[in-house]
This record gives C-alpha cells, structure tokens and sequence, in this order.
C-alpha cells in the first residue's frame, strides 16, 4: 500500500491547498475512477469527505491558536466566513467562537495510514466473467447514498413494489446472473453522502423491454464475481469489504465504470442467505 500512503501525503503537504483527486490516483498508480471507488471502500469515507476533514481538522487549530474566522477561511479557501463557519458548524456542531470556549468538545479527522493485510485468511470464492453486452430490465429510483445504516429510501421503494410486476419482470431473466437484481448505477464520483445514485430492481436479460419498464444497456466487459452464504445480512457486507480489502490489492484488476449488481437469496428463516456479487473490472497491464 506505499502508493496509497504516497497519496495520502500529497493531501498532507499543504492543507490550504485543494489537490486533485486525479493527482491523488497517479500518485497510488491508478485510475481516478478506481481510486475514488476503493478509497470509499477501504476508508469508509469518499475521498473528497476526507480532504475537506483534514482541511477543516488544520483550519480549526488555527482557529483555537487565535486567528480570525475571515483570515482561517481565506487561507483554506472558502468564499467567505459564513461559508467556513457553516462548514466549521457542520463538522463541530459549534461556531468558531463557541469553539473557543472552555470545555468546548471538537471533533477532528486523523491523518490515515493503508496498511496491507497480510493473513489470507479469507478464502474468497470469485470467478473472472468476459460478458457479452446485455440489458437491465426493470425499475429505477433515484435515491440518495447512506454511507451507513439502512436506507430507507431503497427500503421504501422495494416495499411499493407490485408482485406482480415483478413476476412479469422475471420472465425476462435470460442472462447470468440470473433472478432478481438489486443495482446501483450512475454514482456521484464524489460519493458524498446524500448525493444521488440509480437504484434498480432488474433482471440481466437480452430481450428487448416492454411497456412499462426501464432498461439500459450494458457494453461487454469483464466483470469478477464474488460469491458466499452465511448469516444474513453480515455476509454480503463482508463480500463488499473483502473485495476491497484484499482481493482488489492483490490481483492484476481495478474498479471500472458501470453498474453493479448484486444477487441475493434469503433462507426461509431470514438469518441465513446467498449473495452474487458482480463488479465491472478492467485488467491492470503490468509494466
């Protein structure tokens, strides 16, 4: 991970200053669209998030260490002192000057390290898939990202869904994988909580769809597919943290663009399921 760390210290070197992310992805060797995707993966936090808690976390000191709102926020780059004491606000729950005051709880944002994980212990059960181009059929929403928790929009529209939509939907499941799908399209690179994503409720079919449901087309690609069964839901977090933490490190492939999709079956007791993980992935070409 000495790229990554390398990336992180460019964020270090000057606070006041707002580096690219794309800056930030040649420096860990890899795309911008990747390195926002395992960033969000390994930190839990989009990288962008991060940047602006750092900037903020040296702001403050400055703050308590007896400089002005207006010359902190010009140094740091914000328009004007209302737009740092709302980002100041946002992140303290306090104004600069009630940060001042004695007893004053701050919150801050430490500087990360990537370590590489060596043990192996997770045996990963996955398969490397050259698709052919296909089509998602289904139904979409718009909803917003929730970086932890449950999110109530998707569980809102996952409930207004008419069985019998659905079984009209499934007769056009014709194409790995197969069933029902839940995916997740179209994601602010930012991925900044409450930014918007698409959510479908899909099939992969290579029909044409019918009246009635949205579809989008799918360009052939090569995909890794991840697969386990345990207790539900804990497995299929576990295959979205196990990808990013050590199946993507140590093989010669990085997060490409487009939709993922995830498969899921839930044992009759609930507590116990099956998930399919697909994630479009392009193959690293050695040096």
């Amino acid at each position: 991970m000495q790229e990554w760390n390398r990336a992180i210290e460019l964020v270090e070197r000057d606070l006041t200053a707002q580096v690219a992310v794309s800056t930030l992805a040649r420096a860990a060797l890899t795309s911008e669209y990747h390195f926002r995707r395992m960033f969000s993966s390994l930190a839990g936090i989009p990288i962008s998030e991060y940047i602006r808690r750092r900037r903020l976390t040296a702001a403050t000191a400055e703050i308590l260490e007896g400089g002005t709102v207006l010359d902190v926020a010009v140094r740091f780059g914000y328009g004007s002192a209302e737009a740092f004491t709302r980002a100041f606000k946002a992140m303290h729950g306090l104004t600069p000057s009630e940060a001042r005051q004695p007893g004053a709880v701050l919150h801050s944002q430490p500087q990360l390290r990537f370590h590489l994980r060596v043990e192996g212990n997770t045996d990963m059960k996955h398969r490397i898939v050259d698709k052919a181009a296909f089509r998602l059929i289904g139904l979409k929403a718009r909803v917003p990202l929730v970086h932890e928790g449950p999110n109530q929009a998707i569980i809102d529209f996952q409930r207004s869904l008419d069985p019998a939509v659905t079984q009209r939907l499934l007769g056009f499941a014709d194409s790995e994988p197969s069933g029902p799908l839940s995916v997740t399209d179209n994601i602010d690179e930012q991925r900044t909580e409450g930014s918007e994503l698409d959510y479908w409720h899909a099939v992969a079919s290579t029909k044409r769809a019918a009246d009635g449901f949205d579809s989008l087309e799918v360009s052939a690609s090569l995909w890794v597919v991840f697969d386990a069964e345990g207790k539900f839901p804990e497995v299929l977090q576990s295959m979205w943290a196990d990808a990013a933490t050590e199946w993507f490190p140590a093989n010669p492939y990085r997060w490409a663009p487009g939709p993922e999709l995830l498969s899921v079956q839930v044992g009759e007791s609930g507590t116990h399921g099956r998930g399919q993980l697909w994630i479009p992935v392009e193959r690293v070409e050695s040096d």
